[in-house]
C-alpha cells in the first residue's frame, strides 16, 4: 500500500503506485485540457506530484512540450538565476565488495588495479584541486568495511579541510559513500560534511536485485531507506539520483519524485540536490548491455520535468555528459556541474589523466578554466559559493528562503565574490578579462544599495588587497 509518510521502502516506493502512475500518464499524454491544468499549477512555483509530472514527461503534444521547456527555463531563472556552482569529485578508494554489474569497481573485476589514497596522497590531490581553483569537493569511495571503514572516510574529511595551499581552501566536502548506519551518519554530520549523496541507481526492485547480485548494496530496503537514517542522524542536506539507463526512465522518474515526496512528508524538507547521471561506458561495462539507455532528447525532457516538479531543488550534471549535452540542459534546470574532473583514484596529482582506475569515461575533458570561460561566454556566472552551508542555511532553513525567493539576495553577491577569487588566483588572462566584464555587468542586478556597496568594496579587497572568503 502506497504511503509517502511510511519509513518502509516498500510503502513509500510502491511498485503498484508507479505502475498506476505510468498507466494514467499514458492515458493522458494527449489530454490537452489536463496538461494545460498541470502546467497552470506548475506556474505557481510550488511543484507537482509524481503523477502530474509523469503526465508532462509522457506528453506527446508538441506545443505543450514547448511550454514544458519554456516553463522549466522560467523556473530555473526564478530560483537559481544564471548562476552555476562548480565542484569536483575526489575518488579516495576503488576497493569495493559489491557486485554492481554497471560499475567497474565491482568486487569480481580482477582486471582493474585497486588503490586507496594515503593521507599524503590526499594532500597531493587536494593541493592540485586547490591549484585549479576548486572550493567544493564530492568525495567518493567504494564499499569495503576493511579498506574503507568510516574511520578512513572521517580522517580523509579532516585532512581535506586542513589543507590551506596558497590562497586555496576546500570549504565544503560533500560525501558520496555507501548506505550506512545512523550512528555513522551522526559521525559524518559531526565531521562537518555538506550534502550526503547516495544514488538509488534504480527504483525498480527486481531490476535493482538483478543489477546488485552480491554485497551489502544488494539489500534494496536498506539502501533505499538510507536517507531516512541520514536525516535522522542530523544531516540536513541529502542528494538523490538514479543512473538513467538501468531501467525504464519513466519508472525511475516517478520513483525519484516519490522519494522526494517521502522526505518532504517525513522530515518537512525534500532533497537538497538531484543528480541525473546516465549509464556510460567504462572498464568491464558495455553500453550495449543496457537496453534502457536514453538519448539526448529524452535526457533534456527529464531535466525539464524534474525542474518543474521540484522547483527549489538543486540539480547536478557531471562530466559523464559531453559539453554539448551539458550546454543543452543548463538553462532547463541544472544548477551545479563538475569541472576539470578526473574519475580515477589519484587522478589530479598526475599531469596526465590516469585511465587504469577510472569509474567511468569522462565525456567533457576540458580544464576547469576552460569550463569557466565557456560558462561565462554563455552568460552564466560560475560560482564557488559555500556560504549557506557555513552560515547554517541548510535543510528546511535553506528551503524556506528558496521558496520565498530570498536566497538570491545572498547567492548573487556570493557568486560574484567567489568568481573574483578565482579570477584573481587561478584564471588565464583571457578568462579573467571575460570574468571581470561579467562581474561589472552583473552588479547591476543587485538592487539593494547597501549590499551593492558592500560587494563592490569586497571585490576590490579581493582583487587588490589579497583578502579572501567574504560571504553573506
Amino acid at each position: 500500500m502506497y504511503n509517502p509518510g511510511s519509513m518502509k521502502a516498500r510503502e513509500f516506493i510502491d511498485d503498484a503506485e508507479i505502475g498506476e502512475t505510468l498507466a494514467w500518464a499514458d492515458e493522458n499524454r494527449e489530454n490537452e485540457e489536463l496538461i494545460t491544468d498541470i502546467l497552470s499549477k506548475a506556474r505557481e512555483y510550488k511543484g507537482l506530484t509524481h503523477r502530474e509530472a509523469s503526465v508532462l514527461l509522457a506528453c506527446t503534444l508538441e506545443d505543450k512540450n514547448r511550454e514544458i521547456y519554456a516553463l522549466a527555463k522560467e523556473i530555473k531563472q526564478r530560483f537559481y538565476g544564471n548562476r552555476i556552482v562548480l565542484f569536483a569529485p575526489l575518488y579516495l578508494s576503488n576497493y569495493c565488495i559489491n557486485g554492481c554489474v554497471y560499475c567497474p569497481y565491482h568486487g569480481r573485476n580482477r582486471s582493474i588495479p585497486r588503490k586507496k589514497l594515503t593521507r599524503e596522497e590526499i594532500r597531493a590531490e587536494v593541493t592540485a584541486l586547490q591549484d585549479m581553483g576548486h572550493k567544493r569537493l564530492a568525495i567518493e569511495a567504494g564499499e569495503d568495511p576493511v579498506n574503507n571503514p568510516i574511520e578512513y572516510i572521517l580522517e580523509s574529511i579532516d585532512t581535506i579541510y586542513s589543507i590551506k595551499h596558497k590562497n586555496g581552501a576546500i570549504r565544503r566536502v560533500n560525501v558520496n559513500i555507501a548506505a550506512t548506519t545512523m550512528e555513522n551518519y551522526k559521525k559524518l554530520h559531526d565531521a562537518g560534511i555538506g550534502t550526503y549523496i547516495l544514488f538509488q541507481e534504480t527504483y525498480h526492485r527486481k531490476a535493482y536485485e538483478e543489477l546488485h547480485p552480491s554485497g551489502p548494496k544488494s539489500d534494496y530496503d536498506y539502501h533505499t531507506e538510507a536517507m531516512d537514517r541520514a536525516m535522522s542522524g542530523g544531516i540536513d542536506d541529502v542528494g538523490l539520483g538514479v543512473l538513467f539507463g538501468l531501467d525504464r526512465f519513466r519508472y525511475e522518474f516517478a520513483g525519484l519524485l516519490m522519494h522526494a515526496e517521502h522526505l518532504e512528508a517525513v522530515f518537512g524538507v525534500g532533497p537538497h540536490t538531484i543528480s541525473v547521471p546516465r549509464i556510460c561506458p567504462a572498464e568491464d561495462v558495455r553500453l550495449e548491455d543496457f537496453k534502457n539507455a536514453i538519448d539526448d532528447d529524452t535526457f533534456a525532457k527529464l531535466v525539464a520535468c524534474i525542474r518543474i516538479a521540484v522547483p527549489y531543488t538543486g540539480m547536478i550534471v557531471s562530466t559523464r555528459e559531453s559539453a554539448a549535452s551539458r550546454e543543452r540542459v543548463l538553462n532547463l534546470g541544472i544548477s551545479q556541474i563538475s569541472g576539470g574532473s578526473r574519475t580515477s583514484v589519484g587522478g589530479y596529482a598526475s599531469p596526465l589523466r590516469p585511465t587504469d582506475t577510472v569509474q567511468f569515461d569522462v565525456s567533457d575533458t576540458r580544464s576547469l578554466d576552460e569550463v569557466i570561460k565557456w560558462l561565462m561566454e554563455l552568460g552564466y556566472i560560475p560560482s564557488f559559493c559555500t556560504a549557506c552551508y557555513r552560515e547554517g542555511r541548510t535543510g528546511d532553513r535553506f528551503m524556506t528562503l528558496c521558496k520565498a525567493g530570498q536566497i538570491q539576495n545572498c547567492c548573487l553577491p556570493n557568486a560574484l565574490m567567489t568568481l573574483e577569487e578565482y579570477l584573481s588566483d587561478y584564471a588565464s588572462k583571457d578568462t579573467a578579462v571575460i570574468g571581470r566584464k561579467l562581474i561589472e555587468k552583473s552588479l547591476t542586478d543587485i538592487t539593494n544599495r547597501k549590499v551593492l556597496a558592500t560587494v563592490k568594496e569586497r571585490l576590490s579587497l579581493i582583487q587588490n588587497g589579497g583578502e579572501r572568503d567574504f560571504r553573506f
